[in-house]
Parts: C-alpha cells; sequence; structure tokens
C-alpha cells in the first residue's frame, strides 16, 4: 500500500454523495485535493471544512474549457497530478418508447463525453509525468441491462469500454486506470432520474437496511484503487448492497 499523503488528486462531480464522501477521506489522509462541481456553494463550503490542502473550481463536465481550468489549477497550486477522479453523472429512467431526447442527449454529454473531456484534460500531464491513475465512476448499470434503462446502461457500458481502452494504451507510460462500479447507493443521483413516482420508490427501497451502499462505502473502493502501488492496476472494483438482486 501507497501512502496518500501529499498525492495530488482531484474530483470532478465532488459536490455530494461519492464524489464530497471521497473528498473527505482523502483530505483526511493527507492529500492535497482540487474539487470540482458545478454548484459553487457546495464545493467552497466543503473546501472550506476541510482545509487548506483542499482547493476547489466550479466546472461542468460538459465544458471542455471548464474541466481544462480544473486541472490547471492543480497544476498551478501543486505542479502535478497523481490521480483523476471522473465521478460526475446522471440517472435519467425511461423507455425507449418515450423518446426523451433530450434526456438521452444529456447522459451522453455528461456520463460519457465528461470522463472523456477530464481524460483528456489530463493525460498530456500524466504522460509526460510517466505516472497517474485515471478512476471513472461506473455502476453495476455498465455490468447488466435492465427495462427502463437502456440508455443509461449504454453509457455505463461505454465507460467500462473507455477506460479498459485507456489501459491498454497507456499502459507502457505508467498511466493505470480503475472503474468502481457500485450497485444502488444513497444519493442525490436519485433526483435526476426523472420521475417523481420512481424517484420516490428508490429512495424508499434505499431505507431498508442492507438494500443501499453510503457514499462512504464507495469513496472506500476508490481510496483502496488510489493506495495501490505503481506496479498494481486495479482495473475495477464492483461493490453491491448485501441484498441487492442483479
Amino acid at each position: 500500500m501507497t501512502e496518500i499523503k501529499e498525492k495530488v488528486i482531484v474530483i470532478m462531480g465532488a459536490s455530494s454523495g461519492i464524489g464530497e464522501a471521497t473528498a473527505v477521506k482523502l483530505a483526511e489522509q493527507g492529500a492535497k485535493v482540487v474539487i470540482a462541481a458545478r454548484r459553487e456553494e457546495r464545493i467552497k463550503a466543503l473546501a472550506e471544512q476541510l482545509g487548506e490542502n483542499v482547493l476547489y473550481q466550479t466546472a461542468d463536465v460538459t465544458n471542455r474549457e471548464q474541466v481544462q481550468q480544473v486541472i490547471d489549477l492543480a497544476m498551478t497550486s501543486f505542479g502535478r497530478i497523481d490521480v483523476l477522479f471522473n465521478n460526475a453523472g446522471i440517472m435519467p429512467q425511461g423507455n425507449l418508447a418515450e423518446l426523451n431526447y433530450d434526456s438521452w442527449q444529456k447522459m451522453l454529454d455528461i456520463n460519457i463525453m465528461g470522463v472523456l473531456n477530464g481524460i483528456g484534460a489530463v493525460l498530456p500531464i500524466m504522460q509526460k509525468q510517466q505516472d497517474g491513475l485515471i478512476i471513472a465512476t461506473d455502476s453495476v448499470a455498465g455490468h447488466v441491462i435492465y427495462p427502463g434503462s437502456a440508455v443509461y446502461n449504454g453509457t455505463k457500458f461505454a465507460v467500462r469500454a473507455i477506460m479498459e481502452g485507456l489501459r491498454q494504451e497507456e499502459r507502457e507510460h505508467g498511466i493505470r486506470s480503475t472503474i468502481v462500479s457500485p450497485g444502488m447507493v444513497s444519493t442525490e443521483l436519485f433526483e435526476t432520474v426523472g420521475n417523481a413516482q420512481l424517484e420516490a420508490a428508490l429512495k424508499e427501497t434505499s431505507r431498508v437496511e442492507g438494500n443501499s451502499l453510503t457514499p462512504e462505502d464507495v469513496a472506500n473502493a476508490v481510496v483502496y484503487a488510489i493506495q495501490q502501488p505503481k506496479h498494481v492496476a486495479i482495473s475495477e472494483v464492483l461493490l453491491r448492497p448485501a441484498k441487492q438482486t442483479v
């Protein structure tokens, strides 16, 4: 295991849930953390709570220039980037027959292009360093398909493919890739499903012990991947609530 202390870690999608919980755990272990999200008031408050080694930058992952500004902040402030954690995502649900093109496009832009924008911004730096770890939040939905979620499933399958391609392409440059694929997690992601009845049902299900993970559970998996020595590549951590069926 390598020490997290002094590692420079960028977290995209850090204003709540898994991203926030990960920032807290990493800061507690002495990492230098740059957090980013669209909601400035949330990340500003989190950075102030976590101390002087945590910086923040407002960014929408669909905006390439804003993502680049986050990476630039990390480099200007700390001189290197050891880890990028692409965590931003949304989970609208609905059958394909509903023809919700706007929802589909938004998922593609955030869940796929958001990951690619992060990779594109940090890759030249990590290639120059000959070292780095890129992590993405995937999902059990990137491994199994179920009705009402075909496009969301598709975006998460795409992230799996992209991150495996990244591993293969960059393995000789000292760059590793990891996806963390959780099952149900009690986060604000429920609020992106786009269906009030389904959102309420998911929240109710998640309240039953064993049906849902906490953000801290997933953050532990992220920390585990970061702690590995450079010769170890954790390609994937798949974790489910103990009672989850799929």
